[in-house]
């Protein structure tokens, strides 16, 4: 089966106070195989992060089946799965790259790296090792690399958030505006990652305002808008 398929996926939400439901999205549907990229599009409000957060479990869809083929436990609906299959597929196979940086206090940026690789079985030498290379890729200022992270701008907490969750190599990425505070430097430097993280066989679907970023990297885009899957990167004008 393909890597991803997202069936009939809808999401709404309750504002309580209010007594109102919104619907958030409905009626998504596309698949990905192994390798693949998908960038999604769209006005903001659109509904595009949350597919992201429902791919990962964040939110629970109301309608529909998103499904994951694991490699530990073959075919998964992610809508369906239990907790523990969610926090392992978490650890080691599903990453996710958010504008924001959530972090542990007393973490420094090189332990937190580094932890992403311990907690998936790699020996501390190895973990040491390839998050120095990783915080070396995104030009994270060595002096940076012992101090918290609570203390960083924001181009650099999110350089240090695609850090944590690149270097483990993850079988699917989901990228949420992964370059919003960047400049084009570090543009470039993700670019690179996403490039050779494809290589190598990630499956990735990604947000993305910056459409120029996404020409030539994607091989499909979804049309928030249109609701419908497009092959070419910058057909859509929504963003």
């Amino acid at each position: 089966m393909s890597m991803l398929e997202i069936i009939d996926f809808g999401k709404q939400f309750t504002i309580h106070h209010l007594g109102k439901t919104r619907q958030a999205v409905k009626e998504i549907n596309f698949n990905l195989e192994k390798g693949e990229f998908i960038g999604i599009v769209g006005k903001s409000g659109s509904g595009k992060s949350t597919i992201l957060k429902s791919i990962y479990r964040t939110y629970l869809p109301d309608t529909g089946s998103i499904l994951y083929n694991s490699d530990r436990f073959g075919t998964v609906d992610l809508f369906k799965a239990s907790e523990r299959q969610i926090l392992y597929l978490r650890k080691h196979e599903i990453g996710y790259v958010s504008q924001f940086l959530n972090v542990m206090p007393r973490t420094t940026s090189r332990q937190l790296v580094e932890q992403a690789l311990l907690e998936m079985g790699e020996p501390e030498e190895v973990a040491l090792s390839e998050a120095e290379k990783a915080l070396t890729h995104f030009e994270l200022d060595p002096k940076l690399w012992d101090n918290y992270p609570n203390t960083f701008s924001g181009g650099e907490k999110l350089r240090l958030n695609i850090a944590i969750a690149t270097v483990k190599k993850p079988r699917l990425l989901l990228l949420d505006e992964p370059t919003a505070s960047l400049d084009q430097q570090s543009k470039l430097k993700v670019r690179q990652i996403i490039e050779k993280l494809k290589v190598n066989g990630t499956t990735l679907v990604g947000i993305f305002h910056d459409i120029e970023f996404m020409e030539g990297l994607c091989d499909k885009v979804y049309d928030m808008k249109a609701r419908q899957l497009v092959r070419e990167a910058g057909v859509s004008n929504e963003g």
